[in-house]
């Protein structure tokens, strides 16, 4: 798949999941705006956050250096970051209960929230933690990308959500409460509206259905 011969077909299917995606995003992103919902940070201040910031010019450039740092890539990760970028669903609304528990969906690779703060420093410094507890590489090294569903609703939880580095997998492994494949792991949340729920924290399913109504299956 990685052959010349094969790779740009390869990545343009996981280039139409990208974009696929990122259209899925924006719409529940809109319903949820109209309905009042609230998208904050996740933490007593709840402070606004914008629930999605579109891939910027240096996102293929933090591809290439994640390839050189880490290795290979997977491919739709790589479409990812190049084509939608950073989505944060973390929020409240006034008559939803649990909306923050129902493990909202985030991605955030980029670090564009941080724009005064270099995201390749932020990974060194988690793979040299890495390295360090488990010097002997038993356990594969995950990029996180995501507060886990405990640490989305302000509860002290577990490990991040994130890729596993290296994989020269067309899709690659996305690492939550459980590991799937990253489009398995997007198809899911999407066809729960963006909060998948964890722990028996779930939206209702009248108001599951109304966010995930017509969203592409990618």
């Amino acid at each position: 798949m990685r052959e010349e011969e094969h790779l740009g077909e390869a990545q343009a299917v996981c280039d139409e999941m990208a974009l696929r995606a990122r259209r899925n995003i924006q719409v529940v992103i809109d319903r949820l705006t109209v309905s009042g919902y609230r998208f904050h940070s996740n933490d007593h201040e709840q402070t606004p956050v914008a629930p999605f910031l579109p891939a910027s010019d240096g996102a293929g450039a933090l591809v290439s250096w994640l390839t050189a740092r880490f290795g290979a890539v997977p491919l739709t990760m790589s479409s990812w970051l190049r084509l939608v970028g950073d989505v944060w669903l973390v929020g409240t609304h006034p008559e939803w209960d649990g909306a923050a528990a129902a493990d909202p969906l985030v991605i955030e690779a980029e670090g564009l929230r941080w724009p005064h703060t270099s995201i390749r420093n932020h990974y060194d410094e988690e793979f040299d933690i890495w390295q360090m507890a488990d010097p002997e590489g038993a356990e594969p090294f995950v990029l996180a990308v995501a507060p886990d569903h405990l640490h989305k609703a302000n509860v002290s939880g577990g490990a991040p959500y994130g890729f596993r580095l290296p994989d020269g997998c067309a899709d690659g492994v996305f690492v939550g409460e459980v590991a799937m494949p990253f489009v398995d792991y997007l198809n899911w949340v999407f066809e729960q509206g963006g909060f998948p729920g964890r722990g028996g924290a779930r939206l209702p399913s009248r108001l599951r259905r109304s966010l995930s109504e017509g969203l592409l299956p990618l």
